[in-house]
């Protein structure tokens, strides 16, 4: 429910926070992600010449900046949020967690016309449902706007505004500003969903986890809404994935630069294509799910970079020059019956054994008795989160033949 409440300014003492202002300061940014897909935040984060700190489960630790953060959202490619640290600080109730809250300055960075979200990851006995501590960072922070402007900003589930994101767990807590706002995977390009789409974040990371080269020819039977097809593409292009949304939560802060992102976006958008880029072809037997791939293909303004074809996988046009084939066949947790789907997954493995020899294959699978119908040994099985269910990237190397000691 959103509410606004005015009220004569509260001039109560309140406990002084060491603090990092989101506008002028440098602090820790902590980048999130799918679970499996950290190797991958943390080779993007270094890639951009930034430090690599911590890296755990769900999310990578560096330092940085306004500027920094502008650059992680517009382009990382396999990361969820960008949280830049503004206070750290002991918390073991909820009234310590109020008390810290209030005594930071949030007239500085959220303005009274604003709304402002909270999002929250808690680990810790005195809260039970994470609403609730939702709920506290929400009152304390308007509350101290209030007491300091005469009025407090409307506050909502939706990520339109500000948003902050609280970490508390044990006897500490963190309090950041979510600069991303939307999940950096809503990249804005999937008009047309199909069914049951792989994330963009997450076909991103399978590309880079498979070592795609953009120099190579990539393969994406069974295309779908062609997200793997499309995230090729503007990886191959050398193109931002976040020049393709507006939406960032940054940009409502109060005293947000908004001529220094857009000088940073211009100079990303002058990026040129490498000089040589290999080929992408996208097919599937659904002519529904091409008609989905090249609409949203064309949204990501990379149509002509792809050649679609409506075929069924073992039939589909391939390259001459070997490169990386990328499928999410149906493994019948959301899609199909799993004994049904055993003869397309034999179909899958003679399909690559015949076909594709001198490639490498990734095919994400969250039925391991599935995949033994392939009838080859993984060189790799890289564990993740997919659609919210356990599941493997299966990385093959295909050999002309047997493959020798």
């Amino acid at each position: 429910m959103r509410d606004r409440r005015t009220g004569p300014p509260d001039r109560t003492r309140r406990p002084a926070v060491p603090f990092a202002d989101p506008i002028t300061d440098r602090s820790t940014l902590y980048v999130t992600c799918t679970p499996g897909l950290a190797p991958c935040v943390a080779d993007e984060i270094a890639a951009l010449g930034l430090p690599v700190g911590m890296v755990d489960a769900t999310g990578v630790a560096t330092e940085g900046g306004l500027d920094e953060a502008i650059r992680l959202n517009l382009e990382l490619r396999t990361a969820m949020h960008v949280l830049f640290q503004v206070a750290r600080f002991p918390c073991s109730t909820p009234q310590d967690l109020q008390q810290a809250l209030r005594g930071l300055p949030w007239e500085r960075w959220i303005d009274v016309d604003s709304t402002l979200s909270v999002l929250s990851r808690v680990n810790h006995p005195s809260i039970r449902n994470t609403m609730y501590a939702n709920v506290a960072v929400k009152d304390a922070v308007v509350d101290r706007i209030r007491a300091e402007r005469g009025a407090r900003p409307d506050s909502g589930p939706d990520l339109d505004g500000v948003v902050l994101d609280l970490f508390w767990s044990g006897d500490t807590a963190v309090i950041s500003v979510n600069t991303s706002g939307p999940k950096l995977s809503d990249r804005g390009y999937r008009r047309l969903p199909h069914h049951a789409p792989v994330r963009e974040t997450l076909a991103a990371g399978v590309l880079h986890l498979a070592g795609y080269d953009p120099a190579r020819p990539l393969l994406a039977p069974m295309c779908g809404s062609g997200t793997f097809a499309i995230e090729g593409a503007l990886r191959a292009a050398g193109r931002a994935p976040g020049l393709l949304r507006s939406a960032f939560a940054l940009r409502h802060l109060k005293g947000f630069p908004t001529a220094r992102f857009d000088s940073i976006r211009a100079d990303l958008r002058r990026r040129r294509a490498p000089a040589q880029v290999g080929p992408v072809f996208a097919s599937d037997l659904d002519p529904g799910a091409i008609h989905a791939a090249r609409a949203n293909a064309m949204t990501a303004g990379v149509e002509q970079r792809i050649r679609f074809e409506v075929a069924d996988f073992e039939s589909a046009a391939i390259p001459d020059e070997p490169g990386l084939v990328v499928m999410n066949p149906e493994y019948g947790r959301r899609l199909g019956d799993p004994q049904a789907l055993a003869g397309t997954w034999r179909r899958i493995g003679d399909f690559l054994k015949q076909r594709l020899p001198g490639w490498r294959a990734a095919i994400l699978c969250g039925e391991s008795a599935l995949a033994r119908q392939i009838g080859l040994r993984p060189a790799r099985r890289i564990p993740v989160v997919h659609a919210g269910l356990d599941a493997r990237i299966l990385l093959f190397d295909l050999y002309e033949g047997s493959r020798r000691p």
